[in-house]
């Protein structure tokens, strides 16, 4: 009878999850050729090739493809075996900024609870400022939010990643004739409006509110709708949105940063927050 090694199970199981060795290994907060050989042991245990390799790509073999539902109905059942001695559940309060999660948002919870069941994960969306107050005043764990470019982060963030910000809007969308620039934007406070106004005005162009939302997913609606342009990045927007920067003669938008602000500490939450991170980033 084999046993399967649950480390190198679960190794597998982020690796498929997240297309790269490199940040599976950030995740499991180890090495990138102790995961390969973790891998390559299972791979030797099972007799399959679960996983094919190239210098840019890590993709499932069919043989993966078959083992990875049971790999993480086996990850669960043990969580779940752990989670029935446990006193309590473990809780882990994470706010995060409306312009970091993206619209796979959903897919990635469902990756967190395969990785971890025995987690209560409370997630809070908002804007970025409202949320580092809420850390600040500790009724959230951690926060993922953004920074300006031209906006230093504070000494305890820990940078994630870098991304542009475009003018999106439908294909055909064109601001009206003889009318300032059309925009849909976020109520305030609210930085990437603020960068976006400020844009604006060193290009001395005209801008108008057309739409102002309460949310992301309120803006995202009014700019399909063809109702204006607006500052988003891509991995928060509706599909069928495009950059029109360019075509319209706006003024290029600097990056921004996504951060962490944790005070995680248990070994186990903070491997979940790891894998949220590198799945955001991978979006």
């Amino acid at each position: 009878m084999k046993v399967l090694d649950l480390d190198a199970v679960r190794a597998f199981v982020l690796v498929a999850d997240l297309h790269s060795f490199t940040r599976a290994a950030d995740a499991l907060n180890t090495t990138q050729s102790a995961v390969s050989l973790k891998l390559k042991r299972l791979e030797a245990h099972l007799g399959k090739q679960l996983l094919e390799r190239t210098p840019r790509v890590v993709r499932l073999s069919a043989d993966g493809n078959a083992f990875l539902g049971a790999a993480r109905d086996l990850l669960g059942a043990h969580e779940r075996a752990l989670g029935s001695l446990s006193v309590e559940r473990r809780r882990l309060t994470l706010g995060m900024s409306e312009h970091v999660a993206g619209t796979n948002l959903p897919q990635l919870l469902a990756r967190l609870n395969a990785h971890d069941p025995g987690l209560v994960v409370e997630l809070h969306l908002g804007m970025s400022a409202a949320l580092l107050a809420q850390f600040d005043e500790r009724r959230l764990d951690a926060v993922i939010v953004r920074y300006g470019a031209d906006e230093p982060p504070r000494e305890d963030a820990q940078v994630l990643f870098s991304e542009p910000l475009g003018w999106l809007a439908t294909p055909e969308w064109l601001p009206r004739v003889g009318e300032p620039l059309g925009l849909a934007l976020l109520s305030p406070p609210c930085n990437v409006r603020d960068v976006a106004l400020h844009t604006l005005n060193e290009a001395g162009l005209a801008w108008q509110e057309v739409f102002v939302g309460g949310g992301v997913a309120a803006v995202g609606a009014a700019v399909a709708a063809g109702l204006a342009v607006s500052p988003l990045a891509r991995r928060v927007a509706p599909r069928g949105l495009v950059d029109v920067g360019a075509r319209l003669g706006l003024p290029p938008l600097p990056e921004s940063r996504a951060t962490l602000h944790s005070r995680v500490r248990d070994a186990r939450s903070m491997e979940t927050l790891r894998l949220v991170t590198n799945g955001l980033a991978t979006q």
